[in-house]
């Protein structure tokens, strides 16, 4: 027998070297075309839990971009009466996920679960600060973010449309020390559904007829934070002329309210036309205005736009692509004897409170790096909080500084807090010492 190879074999058993190396091309090539047709990694809609107090039992759902900015902003987007986180996120609010994106800012979106899907922005504990209802729950879900995302405080905006955008302008009255600004799309002046008779609707504000004047709007706003004397969240309204469902005259009853709110004349200091059926008035003199109104005419209740959107975007500060920073590690240093002081404000309901911690530097020297450590009354127990870590829950406590907020400068003052449940004692801590040294209570 012969031992030379037949035209085209090798000794390879018996296999040609033409067909072994089309067979592994057409190997790479399913690989290849299977890498391909995976789809790569990206953010998603994730629910949370857990996530503090939450009273009326809402639904937390956060978008976070894969490109997240260090120190993000963070909106706060407030569905519809029917609506829901995705649907929101999906639809209506679809270009602020577009921009998280390319900014690199975080998303919290509460969703109501009572039947209609609705806010509650009628009865008494919904319209007074740390009240027990929605707005509780929905504080709750920025503190978390705030932990978690290592959110800008001078950067939480909220947003929302119809419903939502009652809740925007809630939010903006209860919380005004923790939301910088507020776009809301077809809804109606902060306190304006209020009910006494369990309902949930209110009529003759939804048929624009419960009209006041701008000191009493205002009045009303101040009411649901009494003794509140800082800033308010810039506000930016919009509304369609053809609504029948919150009708038209209510754009003008909020654009009354937050210009009496923030102390500014009623009459436009511009008028523009950014679309030929928009006409955008805003008020006082800053930059950006601190009150905005768009009305667009022969729009019905179904904004927002696109391009509406977009002038939110812009309005509420969340085009600002992300930046980097350099991380520093801080090594404490406790401030002379008696040389800090704090002050504490508890705001209570039912079983469950707020408190707000304001520490001051009262020294020469600045406090690089600290932890303040304070006993809770018993039956009191932390369930979230903001601008520090807090460990544990309950008893002794220490808080400990975050990473933007770890230098306090002579004579400079910040403010951390909590949220906590009680079972009847609502007090603050009778003491607080910062890095050691006990600090006197204002």
């Amino acid at each position: 027998m012969s031992n030379a190879h037949p035209a085209g074999r090798t000794s390879l058993d018996g296999l040609s070297l033409a067909g072994v190396i089309a067979a592994v091309l057409v190997l790479i090539a399913a690989v290849a075309l299977s890498l391909v047709a995976q789809p790569a990694q990206a953010a998603s809609l994730v629910r949370v839990t857990n996530f503090g107090s939450n009273p009326t039992g809402l639904n937390m759902y956060v978008y976070a971009p894969d490109r997240l900015a260090e120190r993000p902003a963070l909106l706060v987007m407030v569905h519809y009466c029917t609506g829901s986180a995705s649907a929101v996120h999906n639809g209506g609010g679809r270009d602020y996920v577009t921009a998280a994106d390319r900014n690199g800012y975080v998303i919290v979106y509460p969703e109501a679960t009572r039947d209609g899907h609705c806010f509650d922005v009628s009865t008494q504990n919904a319209l007074r600060r740390n009240g027990g209802s929605d707005s509780t729950g929905i504080m709750s879900m920025v503190s978390y973010a705030r932990q978690r995302y290592n959110v800008d405080p001078q950067r939480i905006v909220v947003s929302g449309i119809s419903s939502g955008a009652m809740m925007t302008n809630v939010l903006a009255a209860q919380y005004p020390d923790v939301f910088s600004a507020g776009a809301a799309f077809a809804g109606v002046p902060a306190g304006c559904f209020a009910t006494t008779d369990g309902s949930m609707w209110n009529s003759q504000c939804s048929g624009g007829t419960l009209l006041k004047t701008p000191q009493q709007w205002g009045d009303q706003a101040r009411a649901m934070y009494p003794g509140y004397t800082g800033r308010y969240p810039r506000m930016q309204l919009w509304h369609g002329t053809a609504d029948t469902t919150l009708a038209y005259p209510n754009f003008g009853e909020a654009l009354d309210q937050w210009t009496n709110v923030h102390g500014v004349s009623r009459t436009p200091t511009t008028t523009d036309q950014p679309q030929p059926n928009w006409t955008r008035t805003r008020y006082g003199t800053g930059t950006p205005a601190v009150v905005e109104g768009i009305s667009a005419q022969g729009t019905g209740h179904d904004v927002p736009t696109a391009g509406m959107v977009a002038h939110a975007i812009t309005f509420l500060g969340l085009d600002r692509p992300p930046t980097t920073t350099t991380s520093t590690t801080t090594t404490t240093t406790p401030p002379p004897s008696q040389g800090c002081s704090v002050k504490a404000v508890v705001n209570a309901w039912n079983t469950g409170l707020t408190e707000t911690i304001t520490i001051t530097n009262t020294s020469s020297t600045p406090v690089n790096g600290w932890s303040l450590q304070f006993t809770l009354p018993g039956g009191q127990t932390i369930t979230s909080g903001w601008s520090a870590t807090y460990s544990p829950g309950s008893g002794q406590v220490t808080a400990r500084n975050v990473q933007y907020n770890g230098v306090i400068a002579p004579n400079a003052s910040i403010t951390i807090g909590f949220q906590a449940t009680h079972t009847g004692d609502h007090s603050a801590p009778a003491s607080y010492s910062l890095n050691g040294n006990t600090c006197s209570v204002a």
